[in-house]
């Protein structure tokens, strides 16, 4: 998709489709004011009547437009004037492009206000991932990306890095999106490699003899069961300081979750294709932090395996030696992706960065605790804990803090090993999960985010498709701007 800025006056630009914004309660200005104009009135009257009333992400298409080189004007719901940020932006762009992808586009224009560079930025990535869907093997699809997206009036560099988030955002999207057949391990590992090289991002991957030269015990119990062999994917950044200690991204990636022997149902086992959400999104957001090219050092590790049943799988009971040295008592295989982060975690905390980061679709009970639109953050650093929140909060993106107290780390003591992978019963889930993995990260500061609530769409919202949503992209590039 072509992405350039427009100077042209809303009357004299060609395009398929012209989008304008409206804010809520006031007269219409700028180039809505110029399209009303051009229209005979035609979203004044609108307005009047009560068919268009600015309610945020709200969307009104006005056909064949007298005045106008279009066949569509649509007017998009931009709220009250006080609550426009890049989360409202993003969903008001994000609707009003994912109502023209249900048919073919070449050109868009966008004429949606005098917005700085942030606002552009969240716009033009809104407008890309709601072009793209989950249905990438159709014959037909049902979202068509336009050939061309045009922006009036926008700062210079924010059409770039819009472009740039977006299609990180789609490359994550897509990865959840694909099933199990086509993503495992080993291919995982090779797209993130050309991904990685089309970026300019250095590529490391520990295959299984690396993985058990380097006593990655934990992360291998968890593989055992597939005939898919394991992979560690490290990539590395380097647009800072050559003495400034990085910034380390750390994701699960499951890339099918049986639950093992702790066998899921069937109705929570369709989706796990999703369970490498966490590695997912540490791909995507490294990519768009070098594309971007940010002044600052990341490092990305993505641990990749299978959870599954086979006559090899590791069982209840069994005690796994980490890479650390620590042993785990296995009380629930459906408890992987914390012995999969364990190891990795480990690796990344050996380098010595300045922060840890990891993401991982890690429990369901943080979805009952939060629900499935928030993140759940953990930390050992509430520096860095405030670091990711207000990134989150810049982008719209939902985050809450969950504690952290002694007591969840009590109840993963063993009697058999030193800990093991789950706590007393189903209460605060989340949290023995976090201290479980807290035990893995020494004294590096480090924060959690637990997505298994937004890292997967069960249906569509009205700008975006249901599947893969890329959540926690957009806030892991922001805390790097500002690292």
């Amino acid at each position: 998709m072509k992405v350039s800025r427009t100077d042209e006056l809303i009357t004299a630009i060609s395009a398929a489709a012209i989008v304008v914004g409206y804010t809520a309660d006031t007269p219409p200005e700028g180039p809505t004011a110029e399209a009303d104009a051009a229209t005979n009135g035609a979203i004044s009257k609108l307005i009047e009547a009560g068919e268009i009333t600015g309610k945020a992400a709200e969307v009104v298409s006005i056909l064949a437009p007298a005045g106008l080189q279009t066949t569509q004007l649509v007017v998009v719901g931009l709220g009250p004037a006080d609550s426009l940020d890049r989360g409202s932006v993003t969903r008001a762009i994000g609707s009003a492009a994912k109502h023209l992808a249900a048919k073919e586009r070449s050109r868009v224009a966008f004429f949606v206000g005098d917005w700085d560079g942030p606002l552009v930025e969240a716009g033009v990535s809104a407008a890309i991932c709601a072009c793209q869907g989950q249905d990438i093997h159709r014959e037909t699809n049902k979202l068509h990306p336009f050939d061309e997206i045009r922006w009036s009036g926008a700062p210079e560099g924010a059409l770039e890095a819009g472009q740039v988030l977006g299609e990180s955002v789609n490359l994550t999207r897509r990865l959840v999106n694909e099933p199990a057949n086509y993503i495992f391990p080993q291919t995982f590992a090779e797209q993130a490699g050309a991904a990685a090289a089309d970026a300019g991002l250095e590529v490391e991957v520990w295959d299984q003899a690396k993985l058990e030269a380097e006593r990655c015990g934990s992360l291998l119990g968890v593989s055992r069961g597939s005939t898919r062999e394991p992979r560690l994917v490290i990539l590395r950044y380097h647009g800072g300081a050559a003495d400034q200690p990085p910034l380390a991204l750390v994701g699960k990636g499951v890339t099918f979750d049986s639950g093992g022997y702790s066998l899921k149902p069937n109705d929570s086992m369709k989706t796990m294709k999703c369970d490498m959400g966490g590695a997912a999104t540490v791909l995507g957001a490294i990519t768009a932090i070098a594309r971007l090219k940010l002044p600052v050092n990341v490092i990305g590790l993505m641990g990749l395996v299978e959870n599954m049943v086979s006559g090899d799988a590791f069982k209840l009971g069994d005690v796994l030696t980490a890479r650390s040295g620590k042993t785990i008592e296995v009380l629930n295989t459906d408890a992987e992706g914390r012995l999969v982060l364990a190891d990795v975690l480990d690796v990344a905390a050996e380098m010595k960065p300045g922060g840890i980061i990891d993401l991982a679709t890690l429990t369901g009970a943080c979805c009952v605790a939060l629900g499935l639109d928030v993140a759940g953050l953990m930390t050992n650093d509430e520096e860095l804990r405030g670091r990711v929140s207000a990134a989150a909060a810049a982008c719209g993106e939902l985050t809450w803090e969950l504690p952290m107290f002694d007591h969840f780390g009590e109840q993963i003591r063993s009697d058999v090993a030193d800990i093991k992978n789950i706590g007393e019963g189903r209460w605060g889930g989340a949290m023995t999960a976090a201290k479980f993995l807290e035990e893995f990260v020494g004294d590096t500061p480090w924060t959690h985010i637990d997505i298994a609530g937004p890292a997967f769409l069960d249906s569509a919202k009205s700008w975006i498709d249901a599947g893969g949503s890329g959540a926690m992209v957009r806030t892991l590039v922001e805390v790097a701007r500002d690292w």
